[in-house]
């Protein structure tokens, strides 16, 4: 099971990691625009469009990776002090009651909206050019059924964690700098840990934690 589990956290992490390189394609073009704009005088016909898809794929396709590294914003100024298992059954409850009938709607939703704009051949209204936007639209439906077996694989987690009390292994590749924080303030007196803090300029055992993630 736990192989299972960590093999879709893989595929999470590949697609992220993978589609998180249309950042520099974003930036590349942004920049060529504003340049050929404000220098020549002589804006693109098509920066726009391209733009908005490259954010709006780098946006969705890194869905299911920060799941998978419990990375979407949660108010956790309660959450934290739960056990394990009462953390766990809390986001169990959350996941049935909300994330599932949320992916649902989302994959059915979007899947209509891609195929009225296949159907179609919708083009971009905002640009002289028109560039065909349905291979865009696509993503929604693909992106709804990677999230939907990261759900899932999180929900098992849920069900592990309130049977043994504690979180089964995830994959990891970085570390919240408030997570080492806290870890290390468990650990000894805060008042000697800010001044060694403030001495080394980096967070004592930073360093094993750094080997952990990158193994």
């Amino acid at each position: 099971m736990q192989r299972l589990l960590l093999g879709i956290d893989r595929l999470s992490t590949f697609v992220g990691q993978t589609f998180a390189w249309t950042i520099l394609v974003l930036t590349g073009i942004v920049v060529y625009e504003v340049f050929v704009r404000y220098v020549f005088r002589a804006p693109t016909s098509w920066g726009y469009d391209v733009s908005y898809m490259l954010y709006g794929t780098l946006f969705m396709m890194a869905g299911a990776y920060a799941l998978s590294r419990n990375g979407h914003v949660r108010g956790d100024f309660l959450y934290r002090n739960f056990t394990p298992r009462t953390q766990a059954w809390f986001d169990l409850v959350l996941f049935i009651l909300f994330f599932f009938p949320a992916i649902f709607a989302f994959m059915i939703s979007g899947w209509h909206f891609f195929a009225d704009s296949f159907r179609q051949n919708e083009r971009s209204m905002f640009s002289p050019t028109g560039p065909v936007i349905w291979p865009f639209k696509l993503l929604i439906p693909v992106v709804g059924v990677l999230l939907l077996l990261q759900g899932l694989v999180e929900v098992v987690r849920c069900i592990q964690c309130i049977r043994s009390g504690a979180w089964p292994q995830r994959l990891s590749d970085v570390e919240e700098l408030e997570q080492q924080i806290l870890a290390a303030a468990a650990e000894k007196d805060p008042e000697l840990l800010a001044r060694e803090m403030a001495e080394s300029g980096r967070i004592p055992g930073e360093r094993a934690a750094d080997d952990h993630t990158g193994r």
